[in-house]
């Protein structure tokens, strides 16, 4: 089986190549087969863009750009409204972080050693469960699993083996190479029966005999999926204001593993003075790899040098400041998760030494997150006349999917596949 960077090469380059092969199939020939898990090698329907779209290597905007120039609105509906999931997510958890600060705790809770020999048992695709066992080896090999497999994954985590939520969404961050805090959270938190207060997805021997292709029927699931429960979250946070462009003057752009296409988010008569990319640590190395990909890029587009950083080398990134003799360090949005924490920690230390810490919105989040405020089928319908104001004509409600009573999320249990 190809190694995890050869299936997906971690270059901006490889993604604009995957988008060209996908975009003849965005249309129906996705919409019939994307739920289908046909296995490793397998996924052929879906277009692969996650790993690409996760680290921004590829835009969504211009993602969806590229598949309305081959479709029509219509046709693609299925394939943009998984493009919208992932913004709609990032927007919503933008404004209720207090969801990330619960899950690292459940996540960093002590555990008794009979939960730790679960959790080890159920990662190591050792529970004699079929088919859930197989997706646990393919996740840890591949760094990839088709959606309805991450979906069916979570359910079976949490309803048959009775194992804590968030233990599992760890299981996924450490070793998806399109694990998105976002995305990933708040899906099994939907699964779970806490995103959407009461409902949950249980997964049945049918539904996975059906879209396996019948590779899978797994025997002795559970056959109820009783919500959790929470203590109610405080109310949603507005967005705060955030520069659209840097501001004049002298500034070290600071690249992250969040956004690593700088190049097409700032004007081309902004000139930073010196350039540091802040890698991530990364299964299969994916977002490493990425990194220094977008410094041989950055460098061409600013001409500039640019420098190749651990995420926790403050002191050096503080240092190239100094060396370039900036008073501020511009860097895109990180939306909520590992990235933002760490730069809320090197605003912290930059600030000391007397040097501004400069966020910059894409105009994409700036028009699409503030939508989030309710479920998603209210800000999909919202979001085809923000996007028009961008440029893009993607459906209206009125001629949207009208959404199936108890339609799960697509992206549930992780970022969406597609």
């Amino acid at each position: 089986m190809p190694e995890p960077l050869d299936r997906f090469p971690p270059t901006r380059a490889a993604g604009l190549q995957r988008l060209a092969d996908f975009v003849p199939h965005a249309g129906e020939a996705y919409a019939m087969g994307r739920n289908t898990d046909a296995g490793p090698g397998g996924h052929l329907a879906v277009s692969g863009l996650s790993p690409w779209l996760r680290h921004r290597l590829l835009t969504e905007r211009e993602v969806v750009a590229g598949v309305l120039e081959r479709h029509d609105p219509r046709a693609a509906q299925r394939f943009i409204q998984e493009v919208l999931w992932r913004t709609y997510w990032k927007g919503w958890l933008q404004m209720n972080p207090e969801v990330w600060t619960r899950y690292q705790a459940e996540r960093d809770a002590p555990r008794a050693s009979g939960l730790e020999r679960a959790v080890a048992q159920a990662e190591a695709g050792a529970t004699g469960i079929e088919g859930f066992d197989d997706w646990a080896r393919e996740l840890v090999r591949t760094g990839y699993l088709h959606n309805h497999a991450r979906m069916w994954f979570a359910s079976i985590w949490i309803f048959t083996l009775g194992l804590p939520w968030a233990l599992g969404a760890d299981f996924f961050l450490r070793h998806l190479l399109d694990g998105d805090p976002a995305s990933n959270t708040l899906s099994w938190r939907w699964v779970a029966g806490l995103q959407t207060v009461g409902k949950t997805y249980l997964a049945t021997p049918e539904n996975i005999q059906r879209f396996t292709n019948g590779r899978f029927k797994p025997r002795g699931l559970a056959t109820r999926a009783l919500p959790l429960s929470e203590d109610p979250l405080p109310a949603a946070r507005p967005l705060p204001m955030l520069e659209a462009s840097p501001p004049a003057g002298r500034s070290l752009l600071l690249v992250t593993g969040e956004d690593l296409n700088p190049e097409s988010a700032f004007s081309v008569a902004w000139q930073p003075e010196a350039i540091v990319v802040m890698a991530g640590g990364d299964p299969g190395r994916f977002a490493a790899a990425a990194a220094e990909d977008a410094a041989m890029r950055c460098a061409a587009r600013f001409d500039r040098p640019a420098r190749v950083m651990p995420m926790a080398s403050h002191d050096a990134i503080r240092d190239a400041a100094r060396e370039a003799a900036v008073d501020r360090v511009v860097v895109l949005e990180a939306p909520v998760g590992p990235m933002a924490d760490a730069l809320e920690r090197l605003e912290a230390e930059l600030t000391e030494q007397g040097i501004a810490l400069i966020r910059v919105r894409r105009s994409w989040d700036d028009r699409l997150w503030p939508l989030a405020t309710r479920g998603f089928f209210k800000f999909r319908e919202r979001a085809p006349a923000a996007l028009m104001a961008d440029g893009l004509r993607i459906l209206s409600s009125a001629t949207g999917i009208s959404p199936r009573r108890g339609a799960c999320p697509a992206g549930a249990s992780s970022s969406r596949s597609r």
